[in-house]
C-alpha cells in the first residue's frame, strides 16, 4: 500500500484528478473539455497536464509553452508564474512531452509536485488534474491528493479492467475517498449507464465501494474534429451531444463547495 497523502490545508479550490489506467480512452480530451465546462460556469479554473513523461494538452489545443511544470518542480518559476491564460477562458499549467516518465520522479519532486496542487487550489475554484495513463505510485499518490477522482472508462474491456485497478489501489491509497466514473464514448445514455453498472457491481462485490456515475458523454463525431483542429470542443462546437455532456458533468461538480 502507498502511504495517503497528508490531506492538504483547507483551501478555497477543489482538486478534481483524471485517470484511466488505460491510454486511448479520451482521458486528456475530457480533462480540456471538463475544465472549459467548468469556467462557463463562471469558475476560475486551471488545468493541470501532470503527465510528464507524456504530455499532450499543449498538443490538443496547438500551443508551445514557455513555461511547465518540470520548471516549477525545479524551482525556476512559480506555479502562479508558470500558468498561461487560454482563450477558452481557463489557465493552463502544461507538463513537458518526452522529459521523462512520470514514474521516474524522485521524491523530491513528486513532493514538489504534491505541495503546488493545494497552492493552485488556494487560488484558482477547480483544479483539474490530467494524470498520465498507467498505475504507478506518483499518479497514485496525485489521485490521492485530489478531493475528487475521476476515472474515464469506455466499454471495451480493457478498459473496464484498468478503470477497476485504479479504483481498487485508489481505495487503499485514500480510504473513503470520492471517486466518480465518467463513461466515455458511449452509444447513448442507456448504453453508458449499463458500461457504469458493470463496473459499479464488481466495485460493490470485491472492494466493498460505492462507485457513483459522475456523467455519460455520447460518442459524437465532432470530438475527433476538434482535436484534429487543436481547439476545444466548447469552442468549436458548443451545442453537440458531447459537449452538452460534459457540460452536465461540469453544472454538477461546480455545485460543490
Amino acid at each position: 500500500m502507498i502511504p495517503a497523502a497528508t490531506s492538504p490545508a483547507p483551501a478555497a479550490g477543489q482538486i478534481l484528478a483524471i485517470a484511466s489506467g488505460k491510454g486511448g480512452v479520451g482521458k486528456t480530451w475530457f480533462a480540456i473539455t471538463l475544465t472549459q465546462a467548468l469556467a462557463r460556469q463562471g469558475l476560475r479554473v486551471v488545468l493541470v497536464d501532470a503527465d510528464l513523461g507524456l504530455a499532450n494538452v499543449d498538443v490538443q489545443l496547438g500551443f508551445q509553452p514557455a513555461r511547465d511544470l518540470s520548471a516549477v518542480i525545479g524551482g525556476v518559476v512559480t506555479a502562479e508564474e508558470a500558468a498561461i491564460a487560454h482563450p477558452g477562458g481557463f489557465d493552463i499549467l502544461a507538463g513537458r512531452s518526452g522529459s521523462g516518465a512520470l514514474a521516474m520522479l524522485d521524491a523530491g519532486s513528486l513532493a514538489a509536485v504534491l505541495a503546488t496542487l493545494p497552492r493552485l487550489a488556494a487560488r484558482w475554484d477547480r483544479v483539474v488534474v490530467d494524470l498520465g495513463a498507467g498505475l504507478e505510485a506518483p499518479q497514485r499518490r496525485i489521485a490521492a491528493a485530489a478531493d475528487t477522482l475521476l476515472v474515464v472508462a469506455t466499454e471495451e474491456p480493457t478498459s473496464l479492467t484498468d478503470a477497476y485497478a485504479v479504483l481498487k489501489l485508489h481505495g487503499r491509497d485514500r480510504p473513503g475517498g470520492d471517486a466518480r466514473v465518467v463513461v466515455n464514448l458511449a452509444a447513448d445514455s442507456v448504453a453508458g449507464a449499463r458500461t457504469h453498472a458493470a463496473l459499479a457491481r464488481a466495485a460493490a462485490t470485491f472492494l466493498k465501494r460505492e462507485v457513483p456515475l459522475a456523467g455519460v458523454i455520447r460518442r459524437d463525431a465532432r470530438v475527433r474534429d476538434t482535436i484534429r483542429h487543436q481547439a476545444p470542443l466548447l469552442t468549436r462546437h458548443p451545442g453537440c451531444n458531447a459537449a452538452r455532456d460534459v457540460e452536465a458533468i461540469a453544472r454538477s461538480l461546480a455545485a460543490a463547495p
